[in-house]
């Protein structure tokens, strides 16, 4: 294919950096991606933390990315990506020796609620009844195909759910935080448990306002499912190295830029950490924004638009991992054996939960310790040793910066993840062949994710859809002519989306060269 234009370079290869790359390159551009680790991948690594065992660095689940036309445009089944769905996709373990199950069928859900609880498998239901055309209504902004007030206007599901049910009402439950609806919606934390830890996967408070929305998202689940890429998150990465290959793009790996250069309003290039220059009329920078544009770009962004960036806020609660290498699945009394299949949740109420966000918040590990498990080493055979498995233990209220450091804390945080599962799963700790923690200390110094965030920003209402990360900037679109944004940082969501990598090369390919 013959190129078109000068070269569009793309500052980090995660995820949206891969996405953007692939439609510049088969739009006909000459593109160069550049990574400052040795490998690609971002938060969408999968590596070999303990010997014969690959975990995922952090995105286990890939759901927003397959509610696109993404991986159809780019073909990135005939590159190799293949997903399995985890159904249920989301399994309460609670102490009590009970087990939830949340399948992609809502029938199939309620019955398993109401094995435990008729009550609450009603409330559930109607829940549910709500939830459902509140996504479908917000889904054409996350897809990238619409604005959210286009989609509000059409979509006449919601339209009869508003005459149904007081309108302001709706409003305030949308504005509201997740602990508020949940407590008044659903009967019991038999459900508000293990709901609401999907709902913190976010990393939002249940007591933030605008929260909701996460607690909504659980109808996604059921209306699109939950899928594992086989051989792990970085399978998403190698087919996306593969077709940006395929249609003539290049990734170079260890060339950390240290300047993006900018004259006369229009950008000009970048600068390694070496001091080599590459030229380039035209930059997308998929990394942090606050990063790109108010530390890398030389001279930085000014006025209102940088005081605006500049205010986007990122709390001090992200999510801590443990990697453990076991011989067997966690032995749950009564566990069947599609239960491991998805996200098992240890949370059993909601205030618990609320409570371990205020504690990270004020720098301390929660007490007791939010966690849920991933074992997809259970779908996915290619990720242990025959008959081994992976357990991803994943705590999604740990303080970015902790009292006394990580350094000194790690070996605490790590006994407490396993002896919460020994105690649902007794046996447990006998299965053990290997464990290594991923803290937000090592998230942000191998991953350049200030605080651990992967999403750089909080995931809140005022920083979500067009308003990500700003107003001004929620475009993909900078002041600085020829100098785009993408990443998770930016419109519309963080996550395994893809959605911000594909509309900051729309950007690109729609404005004058």
């Amino acid at each position: 294919m013959a190129r078109q234009g000068g070269r569009v370079i793309v500052v980090g290869a995660g995820h949206n950096g891969l996405i953007a790359a692939c439609y510049l390159a088969r739009a006909g551009r000459d593109v160069l991606v550049l990574e400052q680790a040795d490998v690609p991948g971002g938060g969408s690594r999968t590596a070999e933390r303990i010997p014969g065992y690959r975990f995922d660095l952090h995105a286990v689940a890939h759901n927003i990315i397959n509610m696109t036309s993404i991986p159809q445009e780019l073909d990135l089944a005939g590159a190799g990506l293949a997903y399995q769905e985890m159904d249920p996709f989301s399994v309460a373990i609670r102490a009590d020796g009970r087990i939830v199950r949340f399948y992609r069928s809502i029938d199939a859900t309620v019955a398993s609620i109401a094995a435990s609880s008729p009550r609450d498998a009603e409330a559930y239901a109607s829940f549910m009844r709500v939830a459902v055309p509140i996504i479908q209504s917000v889904l054409p902004t996350i897809r990238g195909t619409s604005q959210v007030r286009t989609a509000l206007g059409r979509l006449g599901e919601l339209r009869r759910l508003v005459r149904q049910q007081d309108f302001l009402q709706l409003g305030r439950d949308l504005l509201g935080p997740y602990a508020a609806l949940l407590e008044r919606d659903l009967a019991s934390d038999l459900v508000r448990g293990p709901v609401a830890a999907f709902a913190a996967h976010a990393n939002v408070s249940p007591l933030v306002p605008g929260g909701a929305i996460f607690a909504y998202w659980q109808a996604a689940y059921h209306l699109f499912g939950q899928w594992h890429p086989r051989g792990g998150s970085q399978a998403l990465i190698d087919a996306l190295l593969r077709r940006l290959a395929a249609l003539g793009g290049q990734v170079r790996c260890n060339a950390t830029v240290a300047r993006i250069v900018a004259s006369g309003g229009r950008v000009g290039g970048v600068v390694l950490a070496d001091g080599e220059q590459l030229p380039s009329a035209a930059v997308i920078t998929a990394i942090d924004p606050q990063t790109a544009l108010l530390q890398l770009l030389n001279p930085p962004l000014a006025g209102p638009v940088a005081a605006d960036l500049g205010a986007a806020h990122r709390a001090n609660v992200v999510q801590a991992l443990v990697h453990v290498a076991t011989d067997r699945l966690p032995p749950y009394p009564g566990a069947q054996p599609a239960d491991y299949h998805g996200l098992q949740s240890y949370v059993d109420t909601l205030s618990e939960l609320a409570q371990g966000f205020r504690q990270a918040e004020a720098q301390e590990l929660p007490d007791p310790l939010p966690l849920y498990a991933f074992t997809t080493s259970a779908l996915d055979a290619t990720l242990a040793p025959p008959g081994h498995h992976t357990v991803y233990l994943a705590c999604p209220a740990a303080p970015g910066r902790v009292r006394g450091g990580w350094e000194a804390r790690r070996a605490e945080f790590t006994e407490r993840c396993l002896a919460l599962v020994e105690a649902r799963a007794p046996g447990f700790r006998a299965s053990i062949q290997g464990v290594r923690a991923f803290t937000p200390d090592e998230m942000e110094r191998v991953g350049c994710w200030p605080l651990g965030h992967p999403m750089y920003l909080d995931l809140t209402l005022d920083q979500l859809g067009p308003l990500r990360p700003t107003r001004r900037l929620g475009h993909h679109r900078t002041p600085i002519r020829g100098l785009y944004i993408s990443g998770a940082g930016t419109a519309p969501v963080g996550g395994i989306a893809g959605t911000p990598g594909k509309q900051a090369a729309q950007a690109l390919l729609h404005d004058p060269r």
